[in-house]
């Protein structure tokens, strides 16, 4: 069995307040309270805010990112999310 990384021994890959896109489907594995097991809690595509950042087991980070949309407040993993920030390119090169 592949031994996944140790995320702890870096920093986390997205701060609070960060703009996150979810990368896959994300259904209540029974942690999420008042939700059936097995319910969809969010699709791909998503987007969402990161409002804290915890540990599980010693060696994840969980971003706990908060849906708008739904009011949904779900634990990520990193590989669930990816940046959802728009980057200016525009901007930077004019030194705006």
């Amino acid at each position: 069995m592949q031994q996944e990384e140790i995320e702890l021994n870096s920093p986390p890959v997205f701060e609070i307040g960060q703009k996150v896109r979810v990368k896959k489907l994300i259904k209540n594995d029974g942690t999420f309270p008042g939700r059936e097991i097995g319910e969809v809690l969010a699709r791909i595509g998503d987007v969402g805010y990161v409002a804290s950042i915890g540990t599980f087991l010693q060696a994840y980070y969980i971003y706990a990112v908060h849906f708008l949309d739904t009011g949904y407040i779900i634990g990520c993993r990193k590989r669930e999310l990816e940046s959802a920030e728009e980057i200016s390119y525009e901007s930077n090169a004019t030194g705006k």
